[in-house]
């Protein structure tokens, strides 16, 4: 008689969750703290448990097979589950309290963070949270935060960084201001259209020429440092500027332009000290930030 499949271990099905969320082997083992043979060899174990195909490579990638976009859907609601009790009771049993600071860029702090907040102050809500909404990078060896939101992973030997997602963004412009003006269908065209600068506009000339759109400052006819401020410049028809697909597809007044030609990528790290190991307070908002960063969705 056939045997009946056995229950597969759960850091089997944590490799895997992590696997489909990150779309790489090399990904998934940087956010679980694993060594990518390790997390390979879960995966493997994982489909040999199951006798299912879970992923094929597409280009350096992987994608889900049609088993296992299946399997997370279960796995999803399973670890979101494991999560949320961990945390729950790590802030119950340390009966955490004080001050923690997060920075994270303005645009981030003001649409994705607060969600996350919330989650927080049901688990803690003792902890006080200090939000440093700031384009600049916060030195946290010099302890100007505790926790910090960057696109760039930090090289410093004391700080502990954790790939939490790698976002994906368009240039997007208001659909009235492209209905007065046109809709490109060229790179040319798009840079022709008017710019809404945000930080610094020669280092975001550079990475614009690089994708082949030939800009100049004079394109840029408003700007901000505040991302925020520039975002609503955009979204009021000032003209055209990238954004990562989580906020932009949240407002119904903007649309992306050549979004089967054009589109953007950057890591989201999630850095803190390596305090982290045996302060609990850090540690839960950490992994916190980090469930609902990677969970990330468009309707959050």
């Amino acid at each position: 008689m056939k045997q009946p499949p056995r229950d597969p271990d759960w850091n089997q099905l944590r490799a895997f969750l992590a696997t489909a969320r990150t779309g790489s082997f090399s990904a998934a083992s940087r956010q679980l703290g694993l060594t990518q043979p390790t997390l390979s060899r879960q995966v493997a174990a994982l489909e040999r448990g199951l006798s299912l195909m879970l992923f094929e490579r597409v280009g350096r990638g992987l994608a889900l097979t049609e088993a296992g976009r299946d399997l997370l859907a279960h796995v999803g609601a399973m670890g979101e589950a494991a999560t949320r009790a961990a945390l729950s009771a790590s802030g119950r049993q340390t009966d955490i309290s004080g001050h923690i600071r997060i920075t994270a860029s303005d645009v981030m702090s003001a649409t994705l963070l607060p969600a996350a907040l919330i989650d927080l102050r049901r688990i803690a809500p003792q902890l006080h949270v200090d939000i440093v909404a700031t384009n600049d990078i916060r030195d946290l060896m010099r302890r100007e935060a505790d926790i910090a939101l960057r696109h760039v992973r930090p090289d410093q030997p004391n700080l502990v960084a954790r790939l939490v997602r790698e976002a994906h963004g368009h240039f997007y412009a208001a659909t009235d201001y492209l209905d007065r003006r046109g809709r490109p269908t060229t790179r040319a065209e798009l840079a022709a259209l008017d710019w809404v600068g945000y930080g610094d506009i020669p280092l975001m000339i550079d990475h614009l020429r690089r994708m082949d759109l030939p800009l100049t400052p004079e394109a840029f006819r408003v700007s901000s440092e505040n991302g925020i401020v520039a975002w609503e410049m955009v979204c009021a028809g000032l003209g055209v500027s990238p954004m990562d697909d989580l906020v932009a597809r949240r407002d119904p007044r903007v649309e992306p332009v050549l979004p089967d030609d054009l589109s953007v990528q950057f890591p989201v790290w999630l850095v803190t000290h390596r305090e982290i190991h045996t302060s609990p307070r850090i540690r839960l908002v950490f992994d916190l930030l980090d469930r609902h960063l990677a969970g990330a969705t468009v309707a959050d």
